[in-house]
Parts: C-alpha cells; sequence; structure tokens
C-alpha cells in the first residue's frame, strides 16, 4: 500500500511538471514577410498574457512554401505556420500538415471564420488549416480625377460598362492620366482582381471540386473583352503589359489613375503615404451588377506530429478574440471572423467597411495544384492573360489554356 501511494504521488509529481512543461513551453511559428506589420505586434501580445510563448520567424515571402517543405521533409519544420492560404491544400495532401478538425469545429465562433479560408484549408473532408490573416479584392476609383472629368466623385461605379465609361471620361484628361490600371504580367494580382469578375458574373474557375477547369466559358470571354476593350481605346497605360506586380499598387498612388482592381492593404497604405490622393473603395462587379471578391491572406497550420493542439487553440483563441482582430487589422490585417469584424476595424479608416464586407464575400480556388495551374510563371493562367489582354488569337489562347490546366489536373489526380 506504501508503494501504490509513493507510485501515486511520483505519478501526480510527474504529471504536473509535464503539464507546467507545456504550459510554458516555447513554440516556434513562421510567417511570410508580408504578414511583418502584424505578426510581431500580435505573437508579442499573446506572449505577454500567455505562459505558453511562440518564437517568430519572418521568412521572405517567395522563399516560405520551398523552405517549409524542405524543413518539413527534414524533420526541423517549425510547430506553427502562416501559410498563404492557397497552399494549404498541396501542403495537406502531402501530409505534412495536422489535422484541426475536431478542435476547429469545437470553436464556438467557427461559423464566423472566412469562409475562403476555411475552403483553402479543407481537404478530402478535414480541416488542415484555419484563418490566421486576410486581404480582400475591391476597386478603387480616384475622386479628383473622377471630379475634374465631370463624373460624380461619390459614385461608385457597379457595372463593366459604368467603370468602362468612367475609365474613358477620366483618360480623356490626358496629361498622363490614364483611365484603368492592372499589372497585366502578373498571374497572381490578375487571380486576385480578374476572377471576381467572372465570379460577379455567374462563372466559375474550376468545378468538380476542383477536378474540371471552367476558364473557356462564356463569363471568361466576356470579362477578357472588358479588358481588352479598354486597351484597345488606350485606356490603360503601356506599361500595364509588362507589369509582373512590382507596380500593383504604384500606379493607383500617382494619383494618374482613375480606376484600379486591388487589394484592401491599398487603403491604409494611401491613408498613411499618400494623403493627397483622394479615393473611394467599392465592390469588383459582375457584367451586369453583383459583386465578388477574392479572399486572400495567410491560414494558420500546425505541423503534425507534435502534439500542439492544445496550444494552438490557446494561440487561435486569442487571435480570434476582439482584442486579436483588432491587433491585426490596425496592422493592415482584415479581421477573419465576420461577427466581430465591424468591431474590430471601427477605429481605421471608414472605407475598411467596404473591405470587410468584401472579406465576407470573398472567395478563393481550392485544389492542391494551384501553384501548378494559377500561380507558376509558366503556368497556363498566366501566360493565358497576358496573351488574350495584348494579344491577337484571344480564342486560341483560352483554349489552349483550358486543354493546358485540366491536363495537369488530370495528371494530378
Amino acid at each position: 500500500m506504501k508503494l501504490l501511494k509513493i507510485a501515486a504521488l511520483a505519478a501526480t509529481i510527474v504529471g504536473a511538471l509535464s503539464s507546467s512543461a507545456l504550459a510554458q513551453q516555447k513554440l516556434t511559428m513562421w510567417s511570410r514577410s508580408t504578414s511583418e506589420a502584424f505578426m510581431p505586434t500580435l505573437i508579442k501580445a499573446f506572449n505577454e498574457k500567455h505562459k505558453t510563448q511562440i518564437e517568430l520567424q519572418i521568412v521572405p515571402s517567395t522563399e516560405m512554401v520551398q523552405k517549409y517543405a524542405t524543413a518539413a521533409a527534414g524533420g526541423s519544420a517549425p510547430d506553427f505556420v502562416a501559410l498563404d492560404l492557397v497552399y494549404g491544400p498541396a501542403f495537406a495532401k502531402s501530409g505534412v500538415l495536422e489535422d484541426l478538425t475536431d478542435m476547429a469545429k469545437s470553436l464556438p465562433y467557427f461559423d464566423q471564420l472566412s469562409k475562403a479560408h476555411l475552403g483553402t484549408g479543407t481537404y478530402e473532408g478535414r480541416i488542415y488549416a484555419l484563418p490566421m490573416s486576410a486581404d480582400a479584392s475591391v476597386l478603387l476609383w480616384n475622386k479628383k480625377l473622377f471630379k475634374q472629368a465631370g463624373l460624380d466623385p461619390n459614385k461608385a461605379p457597379t457595372t463593366w460598362a459604368e467603370i468602362e465609361t468612367a475609365a474613358g471620361k477620366v483618360n480623356a484628361l490626358g496629361n498622363g492620366i490614364n483611365g484603368f490600371y492592372f499589372a497585366g504580367a502578373c498571374g497572381g494580382c490578375n487571380a486576385f482582381t480578374f476572377m471576381p469578375l467572372i465570379w460577379a458574373s455567374g462563372g466559375d474557375i474550376l468545378v468538380d471540386n476542383g477536378k474540371r477547369a471552367n476558364i473557356d466559358s462564356p463569363q471568361m470571354h466576356d470579362a477578357i473583352n472588358f479588358y481588352r476593350s479598354m486597351v484597345a481605346k488606350g485606356y490603360v497605360p503601356e506599361s500595364a503589359k509588362t507589369d509582373s506586380g512590382k507596380n500593383f499598387f504604384g500606379g493607383f498612388a500617382t494619383d494618374k489613375i482613375g480606376l484600379s482592381p486591388i487589394g484592401a492593404f491599398a487603403i491604409g497604405n494611401l491613408v498613411k503615404n499618400y494623403p493627397t490622393v483622394e479615393f473611394g473603395v467599392t465592390f469588383l462587379p459582375g457584367k451586369d451588377g453583383g459583386k465578388a471578391s477574392f479572399g486572400g491572406g495567410d491560414n494558420f497550420v500546425v505541423t503534425a506530429g507534435r502534439d500542439n493542439l492544445k496550444a494552438a487553440k490557446e494561440f487561435l483563441d486569442f487571435v480570434y478574440s476582439l482584442e486579436g482582430q483588432t491587433l491585426l487589422a490596425k496592422g493592415g490585417s482584415l479581421p477573419t471572423r465576420a461577427d466581430v469584424a465591424t468591431e474590430a476595424v471601427k477605429s481605421l479608416d471608414e472605407r475598411y467597411q467596404i473591405a470587410t464586407e468584401a472579406m465576407k464575400i470573398g472567395r478563393t480556388p481550392s485544389s492542391p495544384f494551384y501553384n501548378d495551374i494559377i500561380n507558376s510563371s509558366t503556368g497556363p493562367w498566366k501566360q493565358m492573360l497576358n496573351e488574350v489582354f495584348f494579344g491577337n488569337d484571344v480564342k486560341g489562347s483560352v483554349a489552349k489554356a483550358q486543354a493546358s490546366m485540366q491536363s495537369i489536373l488530370d495528371a494530378a489526380n
């Protein structure tokens, strides 16, 4: 009996020590450099209020995917990662990520989390990633140029025809002013800002659970013709053709562009760094109305096999609290929890309210092969768009891209 009591006491002590060690453990987390404005602040606030500590490392955005894949293969991956949400399915398919399904569905606010993020965080019916940070695509217009062109500076265009008409009137001002801008050689930029035009018009890019490409559609051709028309009429500057994304934001910031589809990140940048630019924010519309947005940003993932779900939940509860969502918003990320989004951005520029609404309707294509079909510089999406916006064989370019994209999906599946 005495030995049993000693054994029980020892077990209790070991259990207490284990719990203490777990409670005070230091976990590692990687986040890409695009989150540098808010992630260090968020992590610092969490560490100050919790025994669990997270050590953050900022990784260059262009290196994150390869770096994490290599580290995971070699057993040296961090505990947590804030990963570009489009890459979630690929890492889930590879077996690198911890299954978060039960933990995720236990969250009382689960149904308020960004649907775009949850869509790419789900693979074969299981959840492997949850919303971390967010950006949504919107349409900006220059109020000063609208007024100079005889347009109502406070009235946002709601159809493609209205956008083209406004772009034409602004373009007529001359003196280096153009009506419309987009980065024509940037596949990712145009996924973010061009796909919503198709969604808002009733079309889609991938169907049948991501197994079938659907880019050779009436909605795609209509959207292409919309852009081609503005290019042909000279509303888009020549520099757009070769812009790989470096001037994705800068064009509008010059006060020489009438309208530009872009991300909500531009709002804070303009307010802080370009205070003389008078601008409005609205939704990206469909051909005859409607609205859509691409949900961008990062998902939170847990490296498989670490037994870190308790700490992960502790961190996510803080991230999704009003305090966490407000810290993210102040740093430039849109809230990822819909029911506290309005409150989280209330102290910011009022134009963020449109962006938070855009985030609520945000969509993101979900496929383990997203990089191959959309992001890759040699992939079918990027090559097609540059050809159809500025080339002569729209029908042939779209058909070629459709076949190439489907071939990649078929080979992978």
